[in-house]
């Protein structure tokens, strides 16, 4: 039986398992950790969990080293004030061989042996002379990883249409599908600008809210049915699955909120 954990490798890069090595880790603990070549860092994500298998993958996991100490965590802040002279090199070269290539952010692992650039494109690109250069300049090892909208704006951050912090800035770990349905069954407009985040996409809290009104909806009658309250019949106008509640109209411009439990369809 292991002991083994998720972690979020450095800022905003995948999330793996690792052995806990004996360690007791807290959910956003920083840590140091075994990496393909040399040591990076990254963040506790989720609970610690056991299992018969050594490997979740093809390779077998890797041990998380220790929980950062002042130095680790000075050396990480280190790397991070680098980002900005990383960018501008790359972008710079990014120019000088015309490729149709986005650069998002940069970082240096843990132990500098590598740096990593994200960037998007709409199209795959052909990157290996621009890798040679930059391994010739930095004299470490370079990986170019392309990512996606959401991806990015992970990374760059900002504030969604509800005027808080990014979801998946602040707690979501793991992007889900999300479409049209989901925001048809929450009776939003579907006009793009009302329903897309930041990165262009259906808005990640569409598909974490949808369970919610599937669940809310049942029992609730559909706008258009014909219902009784108090002997007298009415018309759906609107449903309100969260509360319980429809809207009815019985006509003169009375208009009221009815909860589920008072009102009776009219059999046709």
């Amino acid at each position: 039986m292991h002991e083994v954990i998720q972690v979020q490798l450095r800022t905003v890069g995948e999330i793996k398992y690792f052995l806990t090595n004996g360690l007791k880790l807290d959910i956003g603990g920083k840590i140091i950790v075994e990496a393909d070549r040399g040591l990076d860092y990254g963040e506790i994500a989720a609970p610690a969990e056991r299992s018969t298998k050594i490997g979740f993958a093809e390779k077998p996991l890797r041990k998380i080293i220790r929980k950062a100490n002042p130095w680790d965590e000075k050396q990480i802040v280190r790397n991070r004030a680098k980002t900005k002279d990383l960018m501008n090199v790359c972008g710079k070269k990014v120019q000088e061989h015309k490729l149709p290539m986005k650069l998002v952010d940069a970082e240096y692992s843990f132990d500098r042996s590598k740096i990593i650039f994200y960037f998007t494109s709409e199209s795959r690109v052909d990157f290996r002379s621009l890798v040679r250069d930059l391994a010739g300049i930095f004299r470490v090892r370079i990986e170019l990883r392309q990512i996606g909208v959401r991806d990015e704006a992970r990374m760059l951050g900002g504030r969604g249409p509800c005027g808080r912090e990014l979801c998946c800035m602040s707690f979501l770990k793991d992007f889900i599908p999300v479409t049209v349905k989901m925001a048809k069954v929450q009776n939003l407009p579907l006009n793009p600008s009302k329903i897309s985040g930041l990165c262009g996409r259906l808005m990640c809290c569409l598909g974490y809210e949808y369970k919610s009104y599937r669940e809310g909806l049942k029992g609730l009658p559909k706008v258009g049915k014909e219902i009784n309250i108090d002997k007298v019949k009415g018309k759906v106008i609107g449903v309100n699955p969260l509360k319980g509640t429809v809207t009815v109209t019985q006509g003169e411009g009375k208009v009221r909120d009815i909860k589920i439990d008072e009102i009776k369809e009219v059999k046709k």
